[in-house]
């Protein structure tokens, strides 16, 4: 849908480990959505380590899988995606599963004054990643399993647990200490939705807790809408001032 007559959003979506742009974008196909709402989608490829892609979700340190500057290289993409095509620089958005999803995080921490809003599938933060400082209030929307294996719900030696995820991002944005709990079965699934309303600038923290959920790119529906619109319904409420009218 886009003819270059007007800026459009531009949405990022982040592979996970050893993950390819192809098998990402087959399971995660946003084009549709795309051209539904006519927005530019990306679907960046990772680095190659020791054979497996990836992504650094963190500034440069020990904690990085590697020297790669992958803030750097979504920086540059973004310029050279604005100087090519009408991109509104205040609706620029990134998600991403797993590895991606802890890049997106990374990207609103330390990238945030190009990146409106993120989203989380299966993913969560590094350590490093709780010492950012966003540079204006982040919606933020997290979808995660409560049997994930890989990166568990409640966390592990390794990785943060999930509700102190949310937490992180409610602090920053000052949203409501409390959520609104709406809940829906989905084909057997519990899907339990938790917002988090009136943070600064009118932004707000989802979080969808899938109940006996692993480490996926979920195949679900809550009120009829799939991951897919779940995540663009979100992000699309906001730009880098906040809340759109």
């Amino acid at each position: 849908g886009y003819d270059g007559s007007r800026k459009v959003p531009l949405l990022f979506n982040f592979h996970g480990f050893g993950g390819s742009t192809n098998d990402h974008l087959n399971t995660s196909d946003m084009r549709q959505l795309a051209d539904r709402d006519t927005f530019i989608l990306v679907y960046p490829q990772g680095s190659c380590l020791e054979g497996f892609s990836h992504w650094n979700a963190a500034l440069p340190s020990a904690t990085n899988k590697s020297t790669v500057d992958d803030l750097g290289f979504i920086d540059f993409l973004i310029n050279d995606l604005s100087s090519n095509y009408e991109v509104d620089s205040a609706r620029i958005y990134a998600c991403g599963y797993s590895n991606g999803a802890f890049f997106s995080y990374a990207l609103a921490c330390y990238l945030g004054h190009k990146i409106a809003a993120i989203g989380s599938v299966s993913g969560t933060m590094l350590d490093s990643s709780l010492q950012c400082s966003p540079s204006h209030p982040t919606a933020m929307i997290n979808l995660h399993g409560t049997n994930d294996g890989v990166v568990p719900y409640n966390g592990s030696s390794e990785y943060i647990a999930i509700p102190d995820v949310v937490d992180y991002w409610c602090q920053q944005n000052n949203t409501d200490l409390s959520a609104s709990l709406s809940s829906e079965n989905y084909l057997g699934t519990t899907i339990e939705k938790y917002l988090y309303a009136n943070g600064d600038s009118a932004v707000s923290v989802e979080h969808y807790k899938i109940i006996g959920g692993g480490h996926d790119w979920f195949d679900i529906e809550f009120s009829g809408a799939s991951t897919n619109e779940i995540l663009w319904d979100f992000l699309s409420k906001y730009d880098l001032y906040g809340r759109r009218p």
